[in-house]
């Protein structure tokens, strides 16, 4: 019984996942409250919503995905070369294929000097937002935020740029618990963009 509730969680929380751009945390909470669900009930791990995100999009968006997750790449690409210095990272749902045009990018920088990476965009003319979030192992980093226009989606994207130090690059390749790379460099989003172009419509 329990595994059909977090069957049936999961699936709405794909739905609002991919239709309205909600992080997976966000997206199980309202998706309880949606199915009229106490509070208390256990929610799906991220690899069941996952599943179910894969899933909401070969059934709705088979058709549109795969042009706009080229796009995200292709935008993340351009800011990976742009800060190439701090060894980016790409990781989240524009790394695993799951992104669509209502997605944010999701770069982790690594540098021992924080504020070289706000000098970057500052003498680029980038205007961004500084917040605390929590960086690849649970230690609190800064998150930059920008928002860059992307002409072949034809909308704005918000690009996150985390800043950790020199230190955390190390585990930060090791593959997960399903045996997939985390996140990638920029020669690997390279070719992730030149196998999936025979692909396209």
């Amino acid at each position: 019984m329990t595994d059909t509730v977090q069957q049936e969680i999961a699936v709405a929380a794909a739905a609002m996942v991919v239709d309205e751009g909600l992080d997976y945390g966000q997206a199980k909470k309202r998706a309880l409250k949606a199915l009229g669900l106490p509070a208390r009930t256990a929610l799906p791990d991220n690899d069941l919503v996952e599943a179910a995100v894969r899933e909401h999009i070969a059934l709705f968006h088979a058709d549109t995905q795969p042009a706009e997750l080229r796009a995200l790449r292709e935008l993340a690409l351009v800011w990976m070369e742009r800060l190439a210095e701090f060894q980016p990272l790409l990781g989240g749902a524009v790394w695993h294929g799951t992104a669509n045009r209502l997605s944010d990018i999701h770069l982790q920088l690594f540098t021992d000097d924080p504020k070289a990476v706000e000098l970057a965009l500052i003498n680029r003319g980038v205007d961004y937002e500084a917040r605390a979030v929590q960086g690849l192992h649970g230690h609190e980093v800064v998150a930059l935020s920008v928002q860059e226009r992307s002409p072949a989606l034809q909308a704005w994207v918000g690009v996150h740029l985390l800043v950790n130090d020199e230190r955390a690059v190390r585990g930060a390749l090791l593959p997960d618990h399903q045996g997939r790379k985390p996140r990638g460099d920029a020669q690997a989003l390279r070719t992730l963009l030149a196998q999936t172009e025979s692909e396209l419509p």
